[in-house]
């Protein structure tokens, strides 16, 4: 029993074929959807091709409490 256990993991360890076939059944499923995933979002941000968004942000019509009216006396300081 160990014999077999070490030799299938003198296999994995050493063998870059079956090394890389395990790795793209265990993770590479997963990676690919990621990027699905990433890509879906991506395409629907930008839009079709040749489609213009312009994002505008609501203005605020509250008083910011400076007036630009104001005369400030000028003082010339040698």
């Amino acid at each position: 029993m160990f014999k077999y256990i070490l030799i299938i993991f003198l296999l994995i360890a050493f063998v870059p074929a079956i090394r890389t076939f395990l790795f793209n059944i265990l993770v590479g499923n997963q990676i690919a959807k990621q990027q699905k995933r990433y890509n879906d979002f991506m395409e629907k941000e930008r839009g079709k091709e040749g489609e213009i968004k312009v994002k505008t942000t609501k203005t605020s019509n509250k008083n910011t409490g400076f007036d630009s009216g104001q005369y400030v006396d000028y003082e010339e300081v040698k």
